[in-house]
């Protein structure tokens, strides 16, 4: 078995795969370029005394727009108590309030305080500290630092991963692949995903002809540090819900008590904003001293900007940051081709729909690397023959990147669509992450609606402004 990919999804799968023998196939060493080491909003789990499952499942149905799977969202959410329990078993230190218990903050679209953290704002990277140490105590895993550049298929499904490791190109036999690889924010030219998130689990699956859903619903994050660069830092949602708002360089604040809505409907008021011509600040001042305690990565990042968010309003912008569609997968991560499976962001499991829930994602990893982990240990092996083949040329994202950003971005119309796939459809051949791009821009031009983070201002059903005042 070979899992491609070291985030909170890959590593949950190795562990419930033990005591069956699997490669952890990593880019470079584990938690280095995962973005769930970057997760800082936290996860989400109905817990508290004042909350149950099913408020839970309510509010991440109602983000998500009506286009959530029920049964993923119940059955998903509905783990959640159980995963934070198994967690803390395996060594992940969430935060306490002053009585001891877990501490639960507040974050937008959700009914209750249910959003467990680590370290103030550092919930990924402890998460994936615990189960890092896990894994490499692991006898049954193997870890190889390398690039998957090819899925392996054969008549009855997967036969293994072509692979690069350093100058070595090798062909890895398998019978069962997990697809654990993380987004696309990579594509657009501001993103809060790390640099590489340039949809490489989709780009494979694509190749290899598994079905791909959803792929029009891409996540803008509404508060993105605003300074150069194509990777910029997240500023949490965390932050909102803990008393910082809107406002824009008069001062003025603008969002008319919408700072805690769906992402989809921040994002594009803060864009909108932005693109009257303001400057878009989160001013977090009325947090005061405490911010740097609460939020201690974030002041970091905000004081080598040269920023102190007691006493500045801190400057945003939307940034791509999840893709709510992905590989279509089962409630065990099971693809369309035998032997393949997908978890985490790179998975389209029907939790999200049209929008994901703030610190969902996180709590979908685990538990659906989990599942995967077990479904695969539990599939009939059967034996297998990794052909070499030639090595497919290395996507290139950089010319991908204006034109996902230009017409694929937080407001889209049919004509800027058009526009998207005529330049993809020239730049497709022998570039797989342009080939990507097709892909999304033909689903996002198939849905002439808008609905959730699919923002069509020439919507036939429904507006962008529509959806704004609803929120």
């Amino acid at each position: 078995m070979i899992i491609i990919g070291g985030g909170a999804a890959g590593l949950m799968a190795a562990l419930a795969a033990a005591p069956r023998k699997v490669i952890l196939l990593n880019p470079g060493p584990l938690g280095a370029s995962a973005a769930s080491a970057m997760s800082q909003g936290g996860l989400a789990a109905a817990i508290g005394a004042d909350d149950d499952v099913a408020l839970h499942v309510a509010d991440t149905l109602a983000a998500g727009a009506g286009l959530c799977d029920r049964a993923a969202v119940e059955r998903i959410i509905g783990a959640g108590p159980a995963l934070v329990e198994k967690l803390l078993r395996l060594g992940v230190r969430f935060d306490q309030n002053k009585n001891g218990g877990l501490a639960l903050g507040l974050e937008a679209a959700h009914a209750r305080p249910r959003i467990l953290h680590a370290n103030g704002d550092q919930t990924g990277a402890e998460i994936m500290r615990a189960l890092i140490e896990l894994v490499r105590q692991t006898p049954s895993v193997t870890i190889l630092q390398g690039t998957a550049c090819k899925i392996l298929v054969d008549d009855a499904g997967v036969s293994g991963v072509l692979a690069q490791c350093g100058e070595e190109i090798i062909a890895l036999p398998a019978d069962r692949v997990l697809l654990a690889t993380g987004g696309i924010g990579g594509l657009f030219s501001h993103t809060t995903n790390p640099a590489g998130a340039i949809g490489q689990g989709l780009m494979l699956a694509q190749d290899a002809a598994a079905e791909l859903k959803d792929l029009e619903f891409i996540q803008f994050h509404p508060t993105a540090l605003d300074v150069p660069g194509n990777s910029l830092p997240l500023i949490s949602e965390a932050v909102r819900g803990e008393g910082a708002r809107f406002i824009d360089e008069t001062g003025a604040y603008f969002m008319q008590g919408a700072d805690l809505a769906p992402r989809d409907v921040v994002a594009r008021g803060v864009f909108a904003h932005l693109q009257a011509g303001h400057r878009v600040f989160l001013d977090a001042r009325p947090i005061g001293t405490r911010f740097a305690a609460r939020f201690p990565a974030i002041a970091a990042i905000c004081a080598q900007a040269g920023i102190d968010p007691a006493a500045q309003p801190i400057p945003v912008r939307p940034a791509a940051h999840y893709h709510m569609g992905g590989v279509a997968v089962d409630a065990a991560g099971r693809t369309s081709i035998a032997g393949l499976y997908a978890a985490g962001e790179v998975a389209r499991t029907g939790l999200h729909g049209a929008n994901r829930l703030a610190s969902n994602s996180l709590l979908e990893a685990a538990i659906c690397g989990e599942a995967a982990g077990h479904a695969m240990a539990a599939q009939d092996a059967r034996n297998v023959t990794a052909k070499n083949c030639a090595l497919p040329p290395a996507p290139d994202a950089a010319p991908v990147r204006p034109v996902m950003s230009k017409y694929l971005g937080v407001l889209r119309d049919g004509a800027g669509l058009t526009r998207a796939l005529e330049l993809f459809a020239h730049m497709a051949n022998g570039n797989s992450a342009a080939s990507l791009g097709l892909h999304i821009a033909t689903a996002a031009l198939a849905r002439e609606n808008a609905v959730g983070a699919h923002a069509r201002t020439d919507a036939k059903q429904g507006t962008t402004e529509q959806f704004f005042k609803a929120a």
